[in-house]
C-alpha cells in the first residue's frame, strides 16, 4: 500500500506544488503526492521555471483548493508547508492518519528585482527539496 501525503499551504502556487513534485521524483513507488492550497491561486511561473531547471516538470499539477480532498480522500500524512495553512488548515481533517507542520518562507511574496526573486524561489526549492528527500529516508529507515 503506497503512503499517501498530502502537502497544504495558502495558495498551491509554489511551497505546496514543489513538495508534491519531489515527492513524486523521490518516494517512487512508495508514495502518492497531492498537494492543495487554502486560496488556491494558480502555479507561480518562477516554480514552473525553477523546478524546470533541475529537470522536474510540473505537467500534470495544478492548483487546486483543500476542499477537494477534505473528507473525501485518505492521506496517511497532511503536511502544511507554510504558517499560514498550519494556522487555518481545518483543525479536524476526516481521514487524515498524521499532521506534520514543515515551515518554508513564501518566494511568491518576497519583494525585490526579478533575479532576486529568481534566487528567492531558488533558496525555497533547495530546502524544500532537501527536506523531502530526509523525511522519505526516515520513513524508509521506518
Amino acid at each position: 500500500m503506497k503512503t499517501r501525503v498530502l502537502f497544504l499551504c495558502t495558495g498551491n502556487s509554489a511551497r505546496s506544488q514543489m513538495a508534491e513534485a519531489f515527492l513524486r521524483r523521490r518516494g517512487g513507488e512508495d508514495f502518492e503526492a497531492f498537494s492543495a492550497g487554502l486560496e488556491p491561486k494558480g502555479i507561480h511561473p518562477l516554480t514552473v521555471q525553477v523546478m524546470g531547471e533541475i529537470g522536474c516538470d510540473l505537467a500534470g499539477q495544478r492548483s487546486k483548493g483543500f476542499e477537494e480532498y477534505l473528507g473525501r480522500e485518505h492521506f496517511h500524512y497532511l503536511i502544511t508547508v507554510c504558517d499560514a495553512a498550519e494556522q487555518n488548515c481545518p483543525r479536524v481533517w476526516p481521514g487524515v492518519a498524521q499532521r506534520l507542520h514543515w515551515s518554508f518562507e513564501n518566494p511568491a511574496a518576497f519583494e525585490g528585482s526579478q533575479a532576486e526573486k529568481l534566487a528567492k524561489f531558488r533558496q525555497v526549492r533547495d530546502q524544500i527539496r532537501a527536506r523531502v528527500e530526509s523525511w522519505v529516508d526516515e520513513i524508509a529507515a521506518g
